[in-house]
């Protein structure tokens, strides 16, 4: 069996120890607003023959107001937020690159059964255990991995330290490098999902859960409206007017 922790947001020598006492064999290291070489860079940097660090994007998809989250492992060449659905599956598909689906259906951010099975081409699984979650959310999560046939994962989606490696996927055989990670999910391998019990996990899911007001207001309104240059801004320089056609923005 490998663990895998398949969505944190942050990543320090902490998160490597804490990932370490928790028994884990790799992390997917995905954080916001963030390119992909300084994503790898970071990855590469924290992994060790203990603990490998997968780079991965969670791309903002649509508008602010109308975003569509999707993470995708795999990918080759940097991928922008705030572009089209179409565009950003279309890129998926063109990197060959294996897309996630996070928190289904959970607030405004999410996709849902219909985008899933418009999709589902390019989709090889639905997240159907996160701390931010509430039970009800964690349920639906549930039906709609199985209304759609994917694989399931869960994840800490950890944005705090603490969460590291409360959440994990437990896979069948063995992941020595990162490209094993990614073909697991891509190719739907044998797993389970797991979480830790008892009042500290519950505490650490309403800590996450708190986190979550911030974390989609002021800091990101800030980010996206008044710096006007964030690195994954379709319309950055680093893009060379690739993504101009499917910008939101």
């Amino acid at each position: 069996m490998f663990r895998v922790d398949p969505h944190v947001k942050i990543l320090d020598e902490r998160v490597v120890e804490r990932a370490k006492r928790r028994g884990l064999d790799a992390v997917v290291y995905a954080p916001h607003f963030r390119r992909l070489p300084e994503i790898r860079a970071r990855a590469e940097r924290f992994s060790d023959d203990e603990l490998l660090v997968v780079p991965a994007r969670e791309v903002f998809t649509g508008s602010w107001r109308n975003r569509k989250h999707v993470l995708a492992l795999g990918l080759s060449e940097p991928v922008p937020d705030f572009i089209t659905l179409d565009g950003a599956f279309d890129e998926f598909r063109r990197q060959d690159a294996t897309a996630l689906v996070p928190h289904p259906e959970f607030a405004t951010v999410s996709l849902g059964v219909a985008e899933i099975r418009e999709y589902g081409d390019a989709i090889r699984g639905v997240e159907t255990y996160n701390p931010k979650h509430r039970r009800k959310h964690n349920e639906r999560a549930r039906e709609v991995a199985a209304e759609t046939g994917l694989p399931t994962f869960g994840s800490s989606y950890a944005h705090l330290h603490g969460t590291v490696g409360e959440v994990w996927t437990e896979f069948e055989g063995t992941a020595d490098t990162m490209e094993d990670v990614v073909a697991a999910f891509r190719w739907g391998e044998p797993r389970r999902v797991f979480h830790r019990p008892g009042t500290g996990h519950h505490l650490r899911r309403h800590a996450e859960f708190a986190h979550l007001a911030y974390e989609n207001t002021w800091k990101k309104l800030d980010r996206l409206f008044l710096s006007g240059t964030e690195p994954t801004h379709p319309r950055h320089v680093a893009y060379d007017g690739r993504f101009d056609d499917v910008s939101c923005y």
